[in-house]
């Protein structure tokens, strides 16, 4: 199979290793150079579905900028190249957008070949809404800054996935409880695997199956339902019910933000400013 030059963006399995489409296998095996952000997992792929001979290059967050320019310099001279992440879709929370974008200045071709995503995978089986979403990616690793992305996204309607490691994972959701209230939610954990898990509920009961674990392993992705205000609570209940919490002269805006939140199911943040606001005008 001879392949025109161009850049070739293929997507890879997120787990099992046959989890890859017909065509993407022929890329693979026909292209001049495959750029891969782990070559040895790249090269245990390759092994598995007895491709050889294909001469791959390092390509990730360390050398991307550096990288770059040679790979578009192979595509001008006439060679494919195909990109692929370690796993899924390339360029998916992956490195690449520098690449596409120096692509496009050039006007290389870019060949997309489709296929697994841990996002639209965990999307699909969550019993979430499907139709609209938001993909999040990870979250800033600073507290500070993942904390005002969080509260940017509370008011957002959509469903949102996000993805994070297992190291991380529980912190994570221990913050979205705290700034979007307690939704419903399914965290995905090494999807298509033997050790395949998807824990279903409230984020308190997601908390609550982690918390009780020694280590949690695996790439984790979490799927989030959007914020929704419920029909029956008016601005006039929400300021009664914020009211009524005021007139406790013992408890802190934030337990009664934190209550009224539980009982309404809304984001804390968004009842906590609301209560300051009463406060403030009493």
């Amino acid at each position: 199979m001879q392949l025109e030059a161009g850049l070739y963006i293929v997507a890879t399995p997120i787990g099992n290793l046959d989890d890859i489409t017909l065509r993407a296998l022929k890329i693979l095996k026909a292209v001049d150079f495959i750029a891969a952000e782990d070559t040895r997992h790249t090269a245990r792929l390759l092994s598995h579905h007895r491709i050889e001979g294909a001469r791959l290059i390092s390509y990730h967050d360390h050398n991307e900028i550096s990288r770059t320019p040679e790979l578009i310099d192979r595509i001008k001279r006439g060679s494919s190249v195909a990109v692929v992440s370690k796993a899924g879709t390339p360029l998916v929370s992956d490195p690449g957008y520098r690449l596409i974008k120096m692509a496009v200045a050039n006007r290389t071709r870019i060949i997309p070949v489709p296929g697994a995503s841990a996002a639209i995978a965990a999307l699909s089986v969550s019993g979430l809404p499907t139709d609209s979403f938001v993909f999040e990616g990870f979250l800033p690793r600073t507290k500070g800054n993942r904390i005002k992305r969080l509260k940017e996204l509370a008011v957002e309607k959509r469903t949102l996935i996000f993805y994070e490691s297992p190291r991380r994972v529980l912190t994570l959701l221990k913050d979205i409880q705290t700034i979007m209230g307690d939704r419903p939610g399914v965290l995905s954990r090494e999807m298509t695997k033997i050790y395949e898990e998807f824990i279903r509920g409230r984020l308190s009961a997601i908390i609550s199956t982690l918390a009780d674990r020694s280590v949690i392993r695996g790439e984790c992705t979490l799927v989030v339902m959007g914020g929704e205000i419920k029909d029956d609570v008016s601005e006039t209940t929400l300021r009664a019910e914020i009211e009524m919490g005021l007139k406790n002269r013992d408890e802190t805006p934030s337990a009664i933000a934190k209550a009224v939140a539980k009982k309404y199911g809304l984001p804390k943040s968004r009842v906590y400013e609301e209560v300051l606001k009463i406060k403030d005008e009493q």
